[in-house]
């Protein structure tokens, strides 16, 4: 139980998935959705880290994945989930929640719960789900900002840059702004919406920072086994909903 167990820090539990991150073998992530989902993904299936969709929140919560959320949210689902497992959390921010001051606040926020790592995505808003069509992008300044006030504001924060582009923009546009993102001071990349083998390996190829892959449920990328992220050269993959839909299927 979390009342008699000891409590990570914030900081050791960032340097648990950078550890984890830069092993030489794939960092499976499972999401969850609450303190219970968390502690079975720990106890029952053995994963050591763990991702907050912003997606999945949503859905607990009646809401379309449209940015209709806000960070204070996040940090409290993200401090239940932290408090049940002590297991490194991966929380999903979105765009940041606004400008890049709302982005340095909400990773102030992750901080203040324990959070080891944020994703930010480089849409405009209103944004959509990664795998919906329609998607528009901020300029690359707007997202490095982002980026730069983050790791200032919380230098423990590991940030994960999501990019968007490739279904706006194509594989050349991820590239270019991946590695823009890691120059910056992004600590991963998570180039959204891959579809093919070859999309994969070309971002291994060209980007310069470790790599996260998205393996959802019935979105744009077709199923690939984790064996086969790691031979495309990627570092991580999150199965980000999965527990979402083992619940909604158990009612």
């Amino acid at each position: 139980m979390w009342i008699v167990n000891e409590e990570r820090s914030q900081a050791d539990l960032a340097a648990a998935f950078k550890e984890q991150m830069n092993k030489s073998a794939l960092f499976q992530i499972t999401g969850v959705h609450d303190g219970m989902s968390a502690l079975y993904a720990k106890k029952k299936m053995g994963f050591q880290g763990l991702y907050l969709s912003g997606a999945a929140f949503c859905a607990s919560k009646g809401l379309p994945d449209l940015g209709m959320i806000h960070s204070t949210e996040m940090a409290e689902k993200a401090k239940e989930i932290i408090r049940a497992s002590q297991l490194p959390l991966l929380v999903d921010m979105d765009t940041g929640y606004g400008g890049v001051l709302n982005a340095a606040r909400a990773a102030k926020e992750m901080v203040e719960s324990k959070v080891a790592a944020v994703q930010i995505e480089d849409q405009q808003m209103p944004k959509k789900c990664g795998h919906l069509n329609g998607k528009s992008l901020v300029p690359v300044e707007e997202m490095v900002a982002k980026i730069k006030a983050i790791k200032q504001a919380a230098p423990t924060l590991l940030v994960i840059a999501r990019t968007d582009a490739k279904s706006v923009n194509g594989m050349e546009d991820v590239i270019r702004r991946a590695n823009l993102y890691v120059e910056a001071g992004a600590d991963a990349i998570f180039p959204e919406a891959l579809i093919t083998a070859e999309d994969f390996t070309h971002a291994s190829n060209h980007i310069k920072g470790p790599l996260l892959a998205n393996m959802t449920e019935f979105g744009k990328t077709p199923y690939y086994h984790a064996d086969e992220f790691f031979i495309f050269g990627f570092q991580m993959v999150i199965y980000p909903v999965s527990s979402l839909r083992v619940a909604a299927k158990s009612v």
